[in-house]
């Protein structure tokens, strides 16, 4: 907002804010008096004065906390009526992370980043690119007796993904792919059959969805990212296991997008090369 230097112009706005705060809390002079215990007329001369001069910091403070806005909003300093604790409340939340595919919270913020550009750095294999084999001897033993019905719910909503109007950069170490092709760390047990039926069905996603699809490999011994998903400039969050960090403030969202575009820039197999780096490694098996 532009800068008040008037003193006039500043005690005009705090007029023309306190009244606009009073209404929308529904409150009268005489009930703003009565919680910050001062005369009915203190508020009147406050609110009809039209003169150049501001009431005292602890008056400015007693009413902002009676009207639930900022001190700094009342005073024409900043643009947000909400208090600073409102404010990080709404620009980092902690929600839950189910170890399960029906997860609610993912699915509606992608719902609400629809049309805005995805960036994604997965935990492991991006689920979205997952044959139902893979799906199924990850989640299974977190799904119990619901596998079927939850791996269909699951499959419904990536296939939403995959077909809306969001483009996706994902961005992953190159040592996930090689672990997964030879069955080790994490993918060990999983069979040589499903890792290459696995392989070829990235390889014809990569290929097909090219370049609303675009992924890249980075050398994890160069580079280090936690998991993290960037909803176009509206949010950004982080997984660390059991709860997911979400940020909706601009400037840490500006941050992790250009974390993400470094490790895109300094990746070693780029998006135009992934399908032969992915076919090569569906020869090794």
């Amino acid at each position: 907002m532009r800068s008040i230097i008037d003193k006039r112009d500043r005690a005009r706005l705090l007029r023309s804010r306190m009244a606009q705060a009073m209404t929308q809390a529904g409150l009268s002079q005489t009930e703003l008096a009565r919680r910050i215990r001062v005369d009915r007329s203190t508020i009147s001369q406050l609110l009809k004065d039209d003169g150049a001069r501001l009431p005292n910091a602890h008056l400015v403070g007693a009413c902002a906390e009676a009207l639930d806005v900022s001190c700094d909003w009342l005073l024409g300093l900043s643009d947000r009526p909400e208090s600073a604790a409102v404010l990080l409340a709404s620009q980092m939340t902690v929600s839950q992370a189910p170890r399960a595919l029906i997860d609610e919270q993912i699915f509606d913020w992608h719902r609400e980043a629809e049309g805005y550009k995805i960036r994604h750095v997965p935990a492991g294999l991006p689920d979205m690119l997952k044959t139902r084999a893979v799906l199924e001897w990850e989640y299974g033993p977190h799904l119990g007796r619901t596998t079927e019905q939850a791996i269909n719910a699951a499959s419904d909503r990536i296939e939403w993904m995959r077909v809306s109007r969001s483009d996706y950069e994902i961005a992953m170490p190159l040592h996930e792919l090689d672990s997964f092709t030879r069955g080790e760390g994490y993918y060990s047990g999983l069979s040589r059959d499903v890792r290459k039926a696995q392989l070829g069905h990235m390889l014809d996603l990569a290929e097909g969805l090219y370049p609303r699809l675009r992924m890249h490999l980075f050398d994890a011994r160069r580079l280090y990212s936690a998991p993290i998903t960037l909803f176009g400039p509206l949010l950004a969050v982080i997984y660390i296991g059991q709860n997911y960090l979400a940020f909706r403030d601009t400037g840490r969202i500006g941050m992790f997008t250009g974390h993400f575009d470094h490790l895109v820039k300094e990746a070693g197999v780029g998006s135009r090369a992934v399908p032969e780096h992915i076919a090569a490694l569906s020869r090794m098996l």
